[in-house]
């Protein structure tokens, strides 16, 4: 059974950090591309960021670019997305998602239809 599970959320001030992490069981972690996607209240739920299977390539939104950074560490089996320079926009709930290999990968990474597995999510929230 594969498991998603975040964690990191919180309340931050504008201007703050934060850490999140996405532990993952149940799948051969470095198989899988990994994302994180966020849905603000009353919004569609947007891509944030995605890395392949080894790490070697990361994606950003454009409007989280310079600001977060995605990471991964296979032998933890652990996804994290290190959120800094804040703002009360990237309120959210945040989530991972994980896609196994797939045809075309790299060009369906944003698209939230590409992932089979999804945590159940951790609230950011950022005050101003």
């Amino acid at each position: 059974q594969v498991q998603l599970v975040e964690s990191g959320g919180g309340l931050v001030q504008a201007g703050g950090s934060l850490r999140l992490s996405c532990a993952a069981s149940g799948l051969t972690f470095n198989n899988y591309a990994l994302a994180w996607f966020r849905q603000a209240p009353g919004k569609e739920r947007e891509f944030v960021s995605a890395i392949t299977f080894s790490g070697a390539s990361t994606f950003y939104a454009d409007s989280v670019k310079g600001r977060f950074a995605i990471s991964r560490d296979n032998a933890k089996n652990t996804m994290y997305l290190q959120m800094n320079s804040l703002k009360p926009e990237d309120t959210a709930v945040y989530y991972c998602a994980a896609s196994p290999p797939r045809p075309g990968l790299l060009r369906i990474l944003q698209s939230s239809d590409t992932y089979s597995y999804w945590g159940q999510g951790t609230q950011v929230t950022v005050s101003s």
